[in-house]
C-alpha cells in the first residue's frame, strides 16, 4: 500500500515525502492551483526506505506471534471447539460432532474456522478426545501449531496492513511503523493471533476493508485530477461533466471494500456494524472529491453516480458471505441441510430455493441463541470495563512446571498492554478536539471506526447480554491509529497543515517544538514497549515463580 493523502487536509505531522502536485504556477494544465492542492496525493510508489521499515516491523511482529507458537499444549479456551470445527470443515465440508458422529450446532459463519482449518491441512490435526490423527500436507509438527497457524498469520499481516494504511493517512512512513509496532507489541493482539479463536480473523478482514476504503478515496481523486487536467469541465451537464467511464475507471477499491466487509461478516455477524459507517465515509469522501473539483451540486451527483457502485459493493459482500457456506449448500451433512432429518423445523427440500431457505432457518436459529445469551460467566465484562482493562479473559492456567520456586504460575491472559491501552480514552478525547480544530477527514475517519466496534455493545449491555473483552478485538487497529494521530500531533509544529514549509524566524522555532515532540513521542512508545516486555510472560504463557506472575496482576482480583 503506496502512501497518499489529500494535501490539503490538516496533517498531524510533516509529509515524509514531497506532494506529486506543486502550486507554483497558478494553473498547470489548465486546472488552478488551488484546485490542484485539493485533489492531490503523495504518491511514492516502492520506496524502498518505506518498504524496508515495514518489513522490520512485520518481523518484529512475525517472530513475537510465531515464536513457540505450540506452547501452550493442547486446546486452550474456545480452541476446544473452534479447532474441532475447522477440522470437521476440511475433513467433511461442515462442522463435525465426531463423539456423536452428526453435524455440529453453530452460531458463528465458517470463513474463520475455514481459514484455522487451512492451518490443521497444511501441517496436520491430531485429536485423541476423537481418535484423529492426521499428518500435514506440507509438513507435520506439533497439532497445536496447525490450529493456531493461521490466526499467527493474519496477526503478523493485520499488523504489516496497518503500516501501510498509517503511512497512507498520515504522510508519514515513521508514523505509520510507530502505529505497527504499537499493534506489535500489544498483548491483545498478541494473544488473539496466537489462539485459534475467531477475533482476529475479523480484526483482519475489517481493517483490509477499511484500507480498501481509504484507497478508494485516494483513486477517486486522481480520477478527477486526470479528467480536470484533461480538460473537463465539472459543470457540464450529463456525462460530460465526469471523469471517463470504462472498466478501468470503476471504482475497483470500493468494490473490493464490499468483498472485504463480506469476509468479515463470515467471520462474525458484529461486522454488520461497520458496515453503515463504512458506506457513509464512502458516500462523504465521495462529495469532498467532488466539492474540490468544483462540482457544483456534489451531493446531488453523488447520489446519481456514487450511489450505484456502493449499492454494488452492498451485493458483492452479500455474495461473499454466501459463498462461504458453500460446504454446507453443497453437503448433505450440514446442521438443517435436511428438512427430512428435521421435520419440525419448517425447512424444505425444494431443489435450489430449499437449501437457501434452509440457510434462512438456520440463521434464525442462532439469531435466536445470541440474544438469549445471558448466563453469567467467570470472565465476562462490560463494554465500558473493555478499554480500562477491567476484567481480562484467562485463556489458560496452570501451577505446574518447574520454576525454581515453591510455587509457580503459568498463564496466558487476554490482557492489553496496560500503558497503550490507558491511553486510548485520552487519545479519543485529544482525537476529537484536533478533528474539530483542524477539519481533518483522518480524524473523523477513526473516530467514526471506533464508535461502530465499541457503541453497539452498550446496546446489548441493556439487556444484559453475556459479552467478554475479546470483542472489541476489530477495534483494537483504530484505537492505536488515533494514539498515533496524537503522537504525530505532539511532534509536529503548532498550527501547521503539512503542505508548507516553514521559513524565516518561525523556522528554528519549528525544528525545536519537532525535536521536543519527536522525543515525547518516541519516549512514550519506548515505554510501551518495555511495558510489553514485562507482561510478555502471561500473554505467551512463561512459566513464573507464584510472586513474579502475582506482581505482574496490577488490578489484583479483577485480572485473576
Amino acid at each position: 500500500m503506496t502512501s497518499a493523502s489529500t494535501a490539503q487536509s490538516a496533517s498531524p505531522d510533516q509529509p515524509s515525502e514531497p506532494a506529486a502536485t506543486t502550486a507554483t504556477d497558478p494553473t498547470e494544465g489548465g486546472v488552478p492551483a488551488a484546485i490542484r492542492r485539493r485533489l492531490a496525493t503523495v504518491e511514492a510508489g516502492l520506496n524502498d526506505r518505506s518498504w524496508l521499515a515495514t518489513a522490520v516491523v512485520v518481523v518484529i511482529a512475525g517472530v513475537l506471534r510465531f515464536a513457540n507458537l505450540s506452547h501452550p499444549p493442547g486446546k486452550i479456551f474456545d480452541e476446544v471447539y473452534y479447532a474441532r470445527d475447522a477440522w470437521g470443515l476440511i475433513d467433511k465440508g461442515v462442522e463435525w460432532n465426531y463423539l456423536n458422529n452428526a453435524p455440529s450446532y453453530v452460531v458463528h459463519p465458517p470463513l474463520g474456522k475455514w481459514l484455522i482449518g487451512l492451518g490443521e491441512w497444511a501441517f496436520g490435526y491430531h485429536d485423541a478426545e476423537h481418535g484423529i490423527s492426521v499428518p500435514g500436507h506440507l509438513f507435520t509438527t506439533a497439532p497445536e501449531f496447525g490450529w493456531r497457524f493461521s490466526a499467527a498469520l493474519l496477526g503478523t499481516l493485520s499488523v504489516l496492513l496497518l503500516v501501510r494504511i498509517g503511512r497512507r493517512m498520515f504522510r508519514s512512513t515513521v508514523l505509520g511503523c510507530a502505529a505497527g509496532l504499537l499493534l506489535a507489541v500489544d498483548g491483545f493482539h498478541l494473544v488473539l493471533s496466537r489462539t485459534a479463536l475467531l477475533d482476529i480473523f475479523l480484526l483482519f478482514f475489517v481493517l483490509a476493508a477499511f484500507g480498501a476504503l481509504v484507497l478508494d478515496r485516494d483513486a477517486t481523486r486522481r480520477r478527477w485530477a486526470r479528467a480536470l487536467e484533461a480538460g473537463l469541465d465539472p459543470n457540464a451537464r450529463g456525462r460530460a461533466g465526469r471523469p471517463p467511464g470504462g472498466w478501468r475507471n470503476w471504482p475497483w477499491w470500493r468494490l473490493a471494500t464490499g468483498v472485504l466487509l463480506g469476509c468479515a461478516f463470515a467471520v462474525k455477524w458484529s461486522a454488520l456494524f461497520f458496515v453503515p459507517v463504512f458506506a457513509l465515509l464512502m458516500f462523504l469522501w465521495d462529495v469532498g472529491a467532488r466539492r474540490s473539483a468544483g462540482v457544483r451540486r456534489p451531493w446531488r451527483d453523488t447520489l446519481l453516480d456514487g450511489v450505484p457502485w456502493m449499492v454494488l459493493a452492498g451485493l458483492l459482500m452479500a455474495v461473499t458471505y454466501v459463498t462461504t457456506w458453500s460446504g454446507w449448500l453443497y453437503s448433505q451433512e450440514g446442521y438443517y441441510r435436511l428438512a427430512e432429518r428435521y421435520p419440525d423445523a419448517g425447512l424444505s427440500d425444494t431443489p435450489i430455493i430449499g437449501p437457501l431457505w434452509n440457510l434462512v432457518q438456520y440463521h434464525q436459529a442462532a439469531l435466536g441463541f445470541h440474544n438469549q445469551l445471558d448466563d453469567p460467566h467467570k470472565y465476562q465484562s462490560w463494554p465500558w470495563q473493555w478499554l480500562l482493562l477491567g476484567r481480562p479473559v484467562a485463556f489458560h492456567w496452570t501451577g505446574d512446571g518447574p520454576c525454581g520456586a515453591a510455587s509457580c504460575a503459568e498463564e496466558v491472559l487476554l490482557l492489553g498492554t496496560p500503558l497503550l491501552w490507558w491511553s486510548f480514552l485520552p487519545a479519543l478525547v485529544a482525537l476529537v478536539w484536533l478533528g474539530l480544530a483542524r477539519r481533518d477527514w483522518r480524524a473523523g475517519a477513526i473516530l467514526l471506526a471506533v464508535a461502530a466496534g465499541l457503541l453497539p455493545w452498550f446496546w446489548f449491555a441493556l439487556d444484559g447480554r453475556t459479552m467478554f473483552s475479546f470483542y472489541a478485538a476489530p477495534v483494537v487497529p483504530f484505537l492505536v491509529l488515533a494514539v498515533v494521530y496524537v503522537l504525530g500531533a505532539i511532534a509536529s509544529p503548532a498550527g501547521l497543515s503539512g503542505s508548507r514549509a516553514v521559513t524565516g524566524p518561525d523556522e528554528e522555532a519549528s525544528r525545536e517544538r519537532r525535536l521536543v515532540g519527536g522525543v515525547i513521542a518516541g519516549a512514550y512508545v519506548a515505554l510501551v514497549v518495555l511495558c510489553f516486555a514485562y507482561f510478555y510472560p502471561i500473554f505467551v504463557g512463561w512459566t513464573l515463580p507464584y510472586e513474579d506472575w502475582s506482581a505482574r496482576m496490577w488490578l489484583d482480583g479483577r485480572w485473576i
